[in-house]
């Protein structure tokens, strides 16, 4: 039964590693469902995660929180804290029905703290399908199982589900993309960052193919919504966790990774057709969520008063494009433990903050690998035949590459996005530039002490101090467990 139109139903759909949509102009990429929620609604263009690696990313949606606030969950592979509220659980004793498929919080430990279920709902994952031939695609059947939640639905309850798919996450299987009918001459543009070869173009291809199939699995979910005649009523948020899993980018604390695809439509409650610059982060999505079902004025009270994020109704509801309010300037990120395999599991510890035109760097370990040991294989960095092509040249004594996406870095970078979107130029060592420099620090700095973050108060290792899931797969545990057995057969 369709729910009470009071109260909208929230669909949130989420890829795991996509950077690209082609609402935004990307060639080599098509993906038409989202490019209709953001015709149908609202498409941002600055929106920003808090932490760029899929289970802290997540944790943020979840809390509304800063990385640094949310404990153990800040870090990957780690374990859910004890009494960190999520807005499904609100959501939930408010009367909506709840639930997801696929991928929810992870990767990490969410049963040690005594939950009953991962912090993103109830999971549906029991319809499963033929993957593409020749693909890494994910059996879930991810539309099948928003049918199946859709069909548990008590009468008259509105939903909230968090469809998440695996893709584009890798592995892929190389040529997968120009197999399935993806063209080499699509792809008009490869980052500066990259070698400009055509095995790197033949991989983003390869990750174009699996955003796509994610953009197909949300095509399939507003068309059932459209057929029950609810999706008018029906609040709909389109993003990803973090960006492309390729060097530089996932894991690493630049533009191309923490600013995300992200677009919204309720064609009752969202002024459509607009494109808007406001510079949004991940803890706006649970108070905007809470707003819509009227949960902030009654059980969600206490919960907003505690985080950070701010709903984000006052931009769907702004008139026009561009910059649709004034205080929505500035978004702030931060890194601390990763898939590092570095001795004593050690993070790279990380704060930024962003304005429209800039991008401020604090980087807080400067004798540590940002994508972990080369010894480890960078492991911070998936596995790639990108990233294979950097190593390679490095070998060959070609360090360009290699040096933007596997070495170490200086204290401060500074970048302006306008004139150098791919932060490719560090201007923090140029005089010109000091005393812009040194006000973003200072503004970084109060937000960071106005948030109680540990690392800004001199307590920062408490991150280094919890602990790694068992059998975490990139931990110093596991990385001298797998030598000793190479050196003992």
């Amino acid at each position: 039964m369709p729910a009470d139109n009071a109260r909208p139903n929230i669909l949130f759909a989420i890829a795991d590693d996509a950077s690209h949509c082609s609402a935004y102009g990307h060639t080599f990429v098509t993906t038409p469902h989202f490019d209709r929620v953001a015709r149908e609604g609202v498409l941002f263009t600055n929106a920003f995660t808090t932490n760029p690696k899929c289970a802290p990313s997540r944790a943020s949606i979840l809390t509304g929180r800063h990385t640094w606030q949310n404990r153990e969950s800040c870090l990957h592979w780690n374990y859910w804290p004890e009494d960190l509220p999520v807005y499904p659980d609100l959501l939930e004793e408010a009367g909506y029905h709840v639930g997801y498929t696929g991928k929810g919080w992870a990767p990490g430990d969410w049963k040690r703290c005594g939950r009953k279920r991962n912090p993103a709902g109830v999971h549906y994952n029991k319809q499963k399908l033929t993957p593409p031939a020749g693909s890494k695609i994910s059996s879930n059947d991810y539309a099948g199982n928003f049918e199946d939640f859709l069909a548990a639905r008590p009468d008259g309850a509105p939903f909230y589900f968090w469809y998440g798919c695996h893709e584009p996450h890798r592995h892929y299987i190389p040529g997968e993309g120009i197999s399935h009918g993806k063209k080499m001459a699509d792809v008009t543009e490869v980052p500066p960052y990259w070698p400009q070869e055509d095995a790197i173009r033949s991989d983003m291809l390869d990750y174009a193919f699996e955003i796509e199939w994610f953009d197909r699995q949300l095509g399939k979910m507003l068309a059932k919504l459209d057929e029950l005649g609810e999706l008018d009523n029906t609040l709909v948020v389109v993003t990803s966790d973090n960006g492309a899993p390729f060097p530089r980018v996932k894991g690493q604390m630049y533009d191309d990774d923490f600013r995300l695809p992200f677009a919204a439509m309720w064609p009752r409650g969202i002024k459509r057709g607009r494109r808007v610059d406001d510079l949004i982060s991940f803890t706006d999505i649970a108070p905007t969520f809470l707003e819509a079902a009227g949960v902030l004025k009654t059980t969600g009270a206490d919960f907003a008063n505690t985080i950070p994020g701010r709903s984000l109704f006052d931009v769907f509801s702004a008139e026009g494009s561009g910059m649709v309010t004034t205080e929505r300037t500035r978004a702030y990120m931060g890194r601390e433990r990763h898939d590092m395999g570095r001795e004593g599991d050690l993070g790279y510890p990380v704060r930024c903050i962003r304005t429209p035109q800039h991008l401020y760097v604090r980087n807080f370990a400067l004798d540590r690998w940002p994508a972990g040991n080369p010894e480890t294989n960078y492991t911070n960095c998936d596995s790639s035949p990108t990233k294979t092509r950097i190593l390679e040249l490095h070998d060959q004594g070609k360090d360009h590459y290699w040096q933007l996406s596997f070495g170490k870095r200086p204290q401060e970078e500074l970048y302006d996005i306008e004139a150098d979107p791919y932060c490719v130029e560090n201007l923090a060592q140029k005089e010109e530039f000091a005393e812009l420099k040194q006000s973003l620090w200072r503004e970084l700095q109060a937000k960071l002490h106005e948030t109680d973050d540990p690392r800004i108060f001199g307590n920062g290792d408490i991150f280094e101090s919890y602990e790694y899931i068992v059998d975490a797969p990139h931990s110093w545990a596991n990385y001298l467990k797998k030598r000793w057995e190479k050196q003992r057969y």
